[in-house]
């Protein structure tokens, strides 16, 4: 015992974890010598009993076999000692592994016991335990009734001839009945059966004498049921063993002729289907060209390579009439350098076929050979550049003259100059190729595209012979000087940038500003070009060392310090220091093969994905902060980089991979930058981005505040659905300007917008559906955002009177609202955020609307609405109430006459809406100076408006609207000051109620309190005394005085109701009213504003009515007379509308009363008036709905 506790060591940290690797219930009659002596503490005594044990948790046997695996891993020497000391042991373990392998269906246990399999038995070398294990898979499969448990076995026993190469021979001499049972599995209905069962055959043809005493089952059995797996196969894994397989048996030539002829594809077919229940590998392998898969386009295209090299004459015609050449120049320009090679090699095999002419694939691929050579001679790839070469001067050289191989002098041009960078390579056996290539393109035929490029003719000729002179000549004594040359400049931009980089850590507080200037002088670009000049071929390691730390620091500093973007967090920056750390030094290429890099479509992982990252953030940072034109100029093509970035995002959803944020806010930059306006991203890449947004947390993470960021957003209705909302509110929030500026009415049409409104505006012209994102801003951002939002809208209103878009915001916020009262239905004020705003803007729709339009059924249900969320509110909800009451004002005044009455009969019906309206009228005896007084204006014109067509339409009343009418009389007869548009709203409501002859069957008026009994003299005017007239014509004398032309139209309007009302019932009262002295005195105090101030219309009204009662003690018969002069010699034709039609009434009043003195004056008047229609005057008619301090007013309305 104290032999085994001194093993066990002692006690401590990590214990509890050491005793779960102990069989307890065994563990202590097992000897000490069992136990590793280090890390992991693992019994192998304890293995081999808890392993095979029923009631152990599979949990702990795989934890159990995972610590095993390790130590084998770790200490393999140890382990292998301990357990080959006997062969029993050994044989024992390898059947308990065995066992455990067969009897669970968890996978990752599966593939743990797999592994320790192929490592006991590599490492104890022991042909027994090998022997073993052989027998053991044989009797399993033997035994098995069907294939279903063999994906095991059939995966132990591929990986096992993998690791033990030798075996296979052994497999097929000891036991060949085993090829029965893998023929059965490769028609089972199970792909993943069948991969492990072509993985198997892939590993034994890889031996030649397994191969060659497999030929006959191969020939006989095998070959159809393996091509017609290949042609069908779905999974990736079952493709990518089929194509193994396939490449070990392309290695013979015996088994290329099986193929080639089980395909049945004879030379002078030209049809491309073989015979029915055959499959043709070059159709299969076509059909694997076609695939999205690089990797399975690059296998395809090395099979067919394979079959090629052994008999070109015997085996290209299949292919060929299998239009594989097509395909194959396709692929020409892929961004995969493995798959173009293998391209090039495949054509130029293709190219020994007469055949391959003849098909004029040549004429269609001549183009993509020339593009891909282009391409490819910007790449450092030596090896593709000689392909592409050797290819290109094959079809140069083998091109029938009858066949042009170049149709246009455009092509041939383009062509020569390929060959001219080709010829110019510094690399010698490049250059050669090139001279072949130049030597066959010279030919005459290949000349005839008119018309002949002789300068770029002579200009290869140059370069060709340039070249041949050095081929003859030993370069070596011309290179040491170019070296030296190139050496010192290295050197010299290695400690220039280290002395840039030093500044980082001298001047800590200046590094954001120092990098911010260095990336806007284009050091990122100067950077990567001295590494794509100076560390291409792995030479000047310091240099590209340098260049790497100072870039890093940069970027860093550069994100650390954003404009227009959320600085990212600490966890952000981390994961970028991770990849810049380990991509930056693998940078070594410039702009052209880093964006065919960021484009590659392959898988990718690891290191090559951390280079595409920093790929991607160095263009983004340069974008940023260079100068856009200089990058597009001398840096990067915006079109290609447009296109990498798609492929990169494409091939990050490929791999379900999920970038960190940098990467994706600069992915969709870019995209939105270098995005040209016809150019659209394709669906499959919309999806890419909503699904990598989807996976943030909130947009703001990955925003960078710029127009055509939002432009990008919005311009497709995948990303504009999901994110516009967010988008749009981020956008306001970041806009410094609160635009109130623009809020000013008079300043339309003279002030320009900003660039960034302007940007916005054009997008809200081409997509009206955006207001309504804008709507539901304005609804649910915070307010400072909501006010940014109502005013844009305002102003884009506005501006754009061309945009018919009202009945789009109306149907929306008819939604809005019906939404808040269902939610909010007890107290929408309570829960009203930004809903007044929205009212406003609803307010200034309705006001753009024409006049006298009939109100659509959209129009009557929002009155609706309206007035129930007014009948909700209290007097107190201002915010809440002014904006629908001027939308109800409005409503009614800018309709026709059915209309009106219709609108009027759905608001009386509200008895909330009448009832809250008495409440506000009641509140203006108390509260004439307070921040209500707005309110109450609206109040005081919807009710007389109310009352007017009530009366005129006989509607029903629901509710009676009670008002006190000694205190309007009170509130008119001594006015307030600064309360102009109260003033004139009561007036209007009095003018009203003396027209209806205090008759309303809606306003009841009622008196403030106890009353005594009127005078018998003031009976016939009741409800009205003669002290309260008399009051109140002095008060409408005091506020015609103040000359405001708004309260002077509602002061004569009432005026002129009040003497029509007097008159009917006292026109003794009606005389003496208008005969007082104290209105000749108003008159002229009115007459002083000016030379032409009578033909103000308010005063020409005025002076119209001391005619009617014939009050010549105000107005006297000569004045009378050179007011008409005075008229007669004035310009009438710029007189508005209503002047003229006050003047036209003021010259027949004089007319019927007998005072027209001057008959020729009279007579011009008389002539000229009737010349002048309303619609021939030349004055600009005034706009009759204003909003006058933040009130709806009809000027029709005041003054009519």
């Amino acid at each position: 015992m104290a032999a085994r506790e001194a093993a066990a060591g002692p006690r401590g940290p990590g214990r509890d974890e050491e005793t779960a690797l102990l069989y307890e219930r065994a563990h202590s009659r097992h000897d000490p010598c069992w136990l590793l002596p280090v890390p992991p503490r693992l019994c192998l005594a304890c293995v081999l009993e808890l392993l095979p044990e029923p009631c152990v948790s599979l949990v702990r046997k795989k934890h159990v076999l995972s610590c095993f695996r390790d130590a084998l891993l770790r200490h393999a020497s140890l382990v292998m000692q301990l357990v080959a000391q006997d062969q029993r042991i050994c044989i024992h373990f390898i059947n308990m592994l065995f066992g455990l392998l067969c009897n669970v269906e968890d996978g990752s246990v599966i593939d743990l016991c797999i592994e320790v399999l192929i490592q006991l038995t590599t490492q104890l070398k022991l042909e027994q335990t090998v022997r073993c294990l052989l027998d053991e898979c044989h009797k399993q499969l033997c035994n098995m009734p069907s294939m279903r448990g063999s994906l095991a076995t059939l995966t132990l026993l591929g990986k096992l001839v993998d690791a033990i190469p030798p075996l296979a021979d052994k497999l097929v001499m000891e036991h060949s009945n085993l090829m029965e049972h893998l023929l059965r599995g490769l028609v089972y209905p199970n792909e993943g059966v069948r991969a492990s069962v072509c993985y198997l055959y892939g590993k034994l043809y890889s031996s030649p004498v397994a191969a060659e005493m497999l030929s006959g089952h191969f020939r006989e059995k095998l070959c159809p049921l393996f091509l017609s797996t290949l042609d069908g196969a779905q999974t990736k894994e079952l493709q990518i063993n089929c194509l193994g397989w396939l490449r070990q048996l392309l290695k013979y030539d015996l088994f290329v002729s099986v193929i080639m002829n089980e395909s049945s594809l004879a030379e002078s077919t030209e049809g491309v289907e073989g015979p029915p229940g055959k499959t043709s590998l070059p159709l299969v392998l076509k059909k694997l060209l076609l695939s999205r898969d690089e990797t399975l386009q690059v296998a395809s295209a090395h099979c067919i390579t394979a079959v090629l090299v052994h008999s070109p004459a015997k085996h290209a015609p299949a292919f060929i009439h299998a239009d594989i050449p097509e395909f194959l120049f396709e692929h020409l320009s892929s961004s995969s350098e493995v798959l173009v090679w293998f391209s090039y090699n495949c054509l130029i095999l293709l190219a020994e076929e007469p055949l391959f002419f003849s098909k004029c694939h040549t004429v269609y691929g001549i183009e993509s050979v020339v593009r891909s050579l282009q391409g490819s001679l910007r790449m450092n790839n030596t090896e593709l550049h000689k392909e592409g070469l050797l290819l290109f001067a094959e079809i140069l050289t083998r091109q029938p003259e009858e066949i042009k191989l170049f149709t246009s002098s455009t092509m041939c041009r383009d062509a020569g100059r390929a060959l001219q960078e080709a010829v110019n390579s510094p690399v010698l056996e490049v250059a050669a190729e090139a001279v072949k290539a130049i030597s066959a393109f010279l030919r005459k035929d290949h000349q005839s595209a008119l018309p002949v490029q002789y300068r770029e003719l002579r200009a290869l000729l140059e370069a060709m012979l340039n070249r041949c002179a050095d081929f003859s000549q030993t370069p070596l004594n011309r290179r040491p000087l170019r070296h030296s040359e190139q050496a010192t400049q290295p050197n010299l931009m290695e400690v220039f940038l280290s002395i840039l980089h030093s500044l980082f850590v001298i001047v800590p507080h200046m590094k954001e500003k120092f990098s911010k200037k260095l990336a806007s002088s284009s050091f990122i670009r100067l950077t990567l070009e001295l590494k794509a000049r100076f560390c291409s071929s792995l030479s000047h390691s310091d240099l590209n060392q340098v260049c790497s730390s100072f870039l890093y620091d940069m970027s860093l500093n550069l994100l650390s310090a954003p404009e227009k973007t959320e600085p990212p967090s600490q966890e952000e920056l981390s994961a970028v220091s991770a990849f810049l750390q380990h991509g930056l030094p693998e940078i070594r290429s410039r702009s052209p093969e880093s964006l065919a890099f960021l484009s590659d479509r392959q898988y990718v992982e690891g290191i090559a994905r951390q280079r595409q990252y920093c790929i991607l953030l160095l263009f983004y940072l340069a974008y940023i902060h260079e100068d856009r034109l200089s990058l597009v100029d001398r840096f990067v093509s915006e079109a290609e980089l447009f296109v990498a970035v798609q492929s990169f995002l494409l091939s990050l959803q490929d791999q379900d991979e999920h970038p960190p944020l940098t990467v994706i806010r600069a992915s969709i930059y870019l995209l939105a930058i270098c995005q040209d306006k016809d150019d659209a991203l394709a669906e499959a890449v919309v999806s890419a981005i909503r699904k990598f947004l989807e996976g943030i947390p909130d947009l703001h993470l990955v925003y960078i505040h710029h127009p055509l960021l939002l432009r990008f957003f919005l311009l497709y209705p995948e990303l504009m659905s999901r994110f516009g909302h967010r988008v749009l509110e981020l956008w306001f929030s970041w806009e410094e300007s609160s635009y109130e500026e623009l809020d000013d009415v008079s300043s339309v049409g003279q002030s320009p917008l900003p660039a960034s409104l302007a940007a916005l505006f054009y997008m809200l012209r081409s997509s009206p559906s955006i207001l309504l994102i804008l709507l539901d801003l304005i609804y649910s951002s915070p307010v400072d955002i909501a006010r940014k939002v109502l005013i844009v809208l305002r102003t884009f209103l506005r501006r754009n009177e061309d945009v018919q878009v009202g009945g789009l915001i109306r149907g929306h916020f008819l939604l809005i609202l019906q939404h808040l009262l269902v939610e909010h239905g007890a107290s929408p004020s309570g829960d009203s955020g930004n809903l007044p705003l929205l009212l406003s803007l609803l307010s200034l729709v309705q006001l753009k609307n024409k006049s006298e339009q009939e109100l659509d059924s959209m129009a009557m249900k929002l009155l609706h609405q309206v007035s129930k969320l007014c009948g909700k509110c209290s007097p107190a909800d201002v915010d809440i109430l002014q904006p629908s009451f001027n939308f109800l004002y409005w409503s009614l005044h800018q309709t026709t006459p059915s209309s009106q009455k219709r609108a009027a009969a759905v608001l009386l019906s509200s008895t909330a809406l009448i009832e809250l309206l008495e409440k506000t009228l009641a509140l203006t005896w108390t509260e004439v100076d307070s921040p209500r007084t707005a309110l109450l204006c609206s109040a005081w014109l919807l009710a007389a408006s109310f009352s007017a067509q009530q009366h005129a339409g006989s509607l029903q009343v629901h509710q009676t609207l009670s008002v006190e009418l000694d205190q309007v009389l009170k509130v008119l007869s001594f006015p307030k000051k600064k309360a102009a548009l109260l003033s004139a709203a009561i007036l209007c409501f009095l003018r009203t109620a003396l027209q209806q002859s205090f008759s309303s069957a809606l306003v009841a008026l009622v008196p403030s309190g106890a009353q005594p009994p009127p005078a018998p003299e003031d009976s016939a005017l009741a409800p009205l005394g003669t002290s309260q007239v008399l009051s109140l014509v002095i008060g409408l004398q005091n506020l015609l005085v103040q000359k405001d032309p708004l309260l002077s139209y509602a002061c004569v309007a009432c005026l002129e109701a009040l003497l029509d009302y007097l008159h009917a019932r006292s026109p003794d009262i009606a005389f003496h009213v208008v005969s007082q002295p104290w209105n000749r005195f108003l008159l002229f105090t009115l007459l002083d504003a000016g030379e032409s101030s009578f033909l103000r219309p308010e005063i020409l009204r005025l002076m119209t009515l001391f005619v009617r009662f014939q009050s010549s003690s105000v107005l006297s018969r000569e004045e009378v007379g050179h007011v008409l002069q005075g008229a007669a010699l004035a310009d009438l034709s710029t007189l508005s509308n209503t002047t003229l039609q006050a003047l036209r009434g003021f010259f027949l009043q004089v007319q019927s009363m007998g005072l027209l003195a001057d008959e020729s004056t009279a007579q011009t008047l008389h002539v000229s008036l009737e010349g002048l229609s309303p619609s021939t005057s030349s004055a600009e008619p005034p706009l009759d709905m204003l909003c006058l301090g933040g009130v709806a007013v009809s000027l029709s309305h005041i003054r009519d």
